[in-house]
């Protein structure tokens, strides 16, 4: 799943930069970006430890 992950990022990115006119323009679009892939990491995260019962991230909790 990381190749495809990887690739569908990569889309996005190469879409994203032809929109953007300036450097502070694609600059925003990427810290959104990664603020979206970092929401999207969590919720996996959370469904993952909720589905194998496990503390993967080492919270002391699971999901």
């Amino acid at each position: 799943m990381g190749i495809f992950w990887d690739l569908l990022q990569q889309d996005e990115l190469d879409k994203q930069e032809k929109k953007a006119k300036s450097l502070e323009e694609r600059i925003d679009l990427l810290e959104k970006d990664l603020a979206a892939t970092r929401g999207l990491l969590k919720k996996t995260l959370v469904a993952l430890e909720k589905h194998l019962a496990t503390d993967i991230d080492g919270d002391g909790k699971t999901g």
